[in-house]
């Protein structure tokens, strides 16, 4: 179905290049089928391509779609990177946070017979009469109404969302509405929408993505029967002046980030899926794309507030602009709003977020986080991890709920998550001992047995010396121990680099394939080391050296730098010997002189010394510890750097002295 989608956006391309054309047209059919109530294949430009079955049922999604490719190339990026944001995900965020608008007495639903067990026609009408059951009012909402903080479906305003994109958000904001207000008199529904549509704070920085959203909206309301397509409205439906009125004044062309927010009052719930993009990726393809990237940089490094404090706190190094939205978002709502925002996963532990994740935890009360691991590919064509936050701004974080990992079928359009979904619930004191105060949050395994024995590792390490640090048991000395790449790139010196044949002779290169663990035991498998290895083999690949860069002369620990996360292990130490290379495959650890004189006078030799501590690196507990606390499959220096370093005279350790 995905390959049959790509292959149709490939198609019009051909027949239609224009990308503008394409937005618009697409718009026209969209119109022409909601007011013949036709499908949309059946109006589309007869030099279309055909449109497959996976894309008639969702033509918001096709227009987000359009939409990203069309802002990629303007941005000079290929259109194969853009994605539309799944409307199950956001249909689930919305549900989530809108359950508690529910009336808190609700008259029991008429029938009794499971919804699992009905035919999917019967099924969406019990789930749309138990809506409107659920949907009632008391007079506590009815002040809520009157004083325009919450429409009477539940949905609180002011309502926004700064980079709105395409209109997914505020199209299934729209969809819920309508569904809770079936049972109101059409009056009051007529009421309501507008005080809906009136309360929007929509924002993007791109006309045509305004435009888009615009007229996405007017569609879907026209689709429900809320707006009069071709007239001038009456006391059930808006007419299309009004409406599109509205929403000229409720979704904006503004600069989120840059410029001032363009109401007065601030919103009580932001929803949002911001941009996932470095500024150093933006005008790749332009021929001053590096000036205009330096400007952009600068620009966003001098936004300041009103009082003329900085505007982003947590801008540190490479940005990515879903950052600077999630901080810029936290300044925008009210406190005691609601934020809720699906960002990259990457966000609960890498080492780059830690300014924004105090931010979120010191200054708010961070309340939830749903984290879908890569394999679950959320969005179509994408293998990056997929986070959700949800925060209630102002205050402070006592304990933060994480779920996780999910899959897709934890996904509830009705309530937001599956009742099964795993979680872990952590609370301020031990978060910040597992954290050193940076408010990661770990990586969890949804088997209970599994989670059990990472919350037992993290529980046993987590106030342990880190490897980095001055003055543990392995580095008694006040310079630290070093993590280091391997010296060849290979990229860059691939020219250097051949394979191992039966009569080679030369400097082994080791590189990630050459790490091999057998029965717990990690070892050096390479052709210089081992005769037996077949010929063909993968060991054989890519393992001499022939350039002019030297082996180091001294044996070192080293681990794999890059572990496939099906494999069963994260980090694979061993010990290299000191006639060899290694690739930028590998890491190594780089030992002061007083470390390798202690090691070799505690075990006899420097070399045992090094298998001790690789025995040590190569423990359980260490490796339950990296895959928690992994921000991806790389493995950085600073995360080798901050592992825990636990006094070697345990019992295992003890056990392994006494084999040597």
């Amino acid at each position: 179905m995905a390959s049959d989608a790509s292959g149709w956006y490939a198609r019009l391309d051909h027949v239609c290049p224009d990308r503008e054309q394409q937005l618009s047209g697409w718009l026209d059919s969209w119109e022409e089928a909601v007011a013949h109530g036709a499908p949309i294949a059946a109006t589309l430009p007869n030099n279309w391509p055909t449109l497959p079955a996976g894309l008639l049922s969702e033509p918001g999604a096709v227009l987000e779609h359009l939409l990203s490719r069309y802002e990629a190339v303007k941005d000079g990026r290929s259109p194969r990177g853009a994605y539309s944001t799944p409307s199950k995900l956001v249909q689930a965020v919305l549900a989530d946070e809108l359950k508690s608008t529910r009336s808190k007495t609700s008259k029991s639903p008429p029938a009794t017979l499971s919804l699992a067990a009905m035919p999917p026609g019967f099924r969406e009408y019990a789930e749309r009469l138990n809506e409107s059951v659920e949907g009632g009012t008391d007079e506590a909402d009815d002040e809520a109404v009157e004083a325009g903080e919450r429409t009477r479906s539940g949905i609180p305003l002011p309502f926004a969302d700064p980079a709105v994109a395409g209109g997914v958000v505020p199209s299934r904001a729209i969809r819920i509405h309508a569904l809770r207000s079936e049972g109101s008199t059409p009056s009051d529904i007529r009421a309501d929408t507008l005080r809906l549509l009136r309360g929007m704070q929509m924002v993007d920085s791109s006309e045509t993505a305004v435009a888009c959203t615009r007229r996405r909206l007017f569609l879907t309301l026209a689709r429900l029967g809320l707006v009069d397509l071709d007239g001038g409205g009456d006391g059930a439906m808006i007419g299309r002046s009004e409406a599109e009125g509205i929403l000229e004044g409720s979704v904006r062309c503004e600069d989120a980030l840059r410029g001032d927010w363009p109401w007065d009052e601030a919103p009580r719930l932001l929803v949002s899926r911001p941009p996932w993009l470095r500024i150093k990726d933006r005008f790749r393809g332009h021929a001053e794309g590096s000036e205009m990237r330096k400007r952009l940089s600068k620009s966003l490094r001098g936004a300041v507030e009103s009082d003329g404090s900085p505007r982003f706190e947590a801008l540190r190094g490479n940005v990515n602009l879903y950052r600077l939205f999630l901080e810029r978002s936290m300044s925008l709502v009210r406190d005691g709003g609601r934020l809720r925002m699906i960002v990259p996963d990457a966000l609960l532990r890498e080492k780059s977020s830690v300014a924004l994740r105090k931010l979120m935890v010191d200054g708010n009360q961070w309340v939830s986080s749903w984290s879908f691991p890569e394999p679950q590919r959320v969005f179509p064509g994408a293998s990056q991890g997929v986070l959700v936050i949800g925060l209630t701004i102002s205050g402070r974080t006592e304990m933060m709920t994480s779920f996780g990992p999910l899959e897709i079928q934890d996904l509830s359009a009705r309530v937001g998550l599956d009742s099964k979904a795993p979680f872990l619930e952590m609370e301020r004191g031990p978060w910040s001992v597992w954290t050193d105060m940076t408010w990661a949050v770990p990586r969890m395994p949804r088997d209970r047995y599994d989670r059990n024995a990472v919350l037992k590792a993290i529980g046993d390490l987590a106030d342990q010396p880190r490897l980095g640090e001055e003055g543990n048991w392995l580095n008694p000395t006040d310079r630290p121990i070093r993590v280091r790449v391997g010296e060849i790139d290979q990229t860059n010196w691939s020219a250097g680099i051949s394979d191992w044949g039966p009569d080679s002779e030369g400097i082994p290169f080791i590189r990630g394939a050459h790490f091999n663990l057998e029965d717990g035991e990690v070892s050096i498998k390479h052709p210089a080391y081992d005769s037996d290895l077949e010929d063909g083999c993968i060991e054989r690949s890519q393992a001499l050296w022939s350039g002019r860069i030297e082996p180091a002369g001294v044996s070192r620990v080293a681990c794999q730098a890059i572990v496939n996360a099906q494999k069963g292990r994260r980090l694979r130490w061993a010990v290299v010997p000191p006639d060899c290379v290694l690739g930028n495959s590998v890491n190594f650890l780089q030992l002061p002189e007083a470390v390798l004189d202690s090691l070799a006078e505690e075990h006899g030799s420097v070399d045992k010394g090094l298998l001790f501590v690789a025995a040590q690196l190569n423990s359980e507990g260490l490796d339950l510890w990296s895959r928690a606390w992994a921000a991806n499959n790389n493995v950085n220096n600073y995360e080798i750097e901050s592992l825990p370093l636990p006094s070697p005279y345990t019992e295992g350790a003890l056990n392994y002295a006494l084999r040597q």
